[in-house]
């Protein structure tokens, strides 16, 4: 249960800041290579800039989820 905390906490975190800064790695890599149309817009927001959000929250949420279970089963954390 504590993983799930920690990917969404991760999730929303990367999710923000990707929103503040939309040029932050992968996720702007992967919305650029998906073709996606820089001028679109939905809510203030362009779509790129959203897809990339959502794809760096999953993608760095995973990453710091993995991080934390090998550290929680190597007993360094609680």
């Amino acid at each position: 249960m504590k993983g799930a905390i920690v990917f969404v906490i991760a999730f929303v975190i990367f999710l923000a800041v990707t929103l503040a800064y939309p040029e932050l790695p992968v996720g702007r890599l992967i919305s650029d290579a998906m073709g996606i149309d820089p001028t679109v817009e939905w809510s203030g927001f362009t779509v790129i800039t959203l897809m990339s959000a959502i794809l760096n929250g999953v993608i760095y949420g995973i990453v710091i989820w993995l991080i934390f279970t090998v550290l929680q089963r190597a007993g360094i954390i609680q």
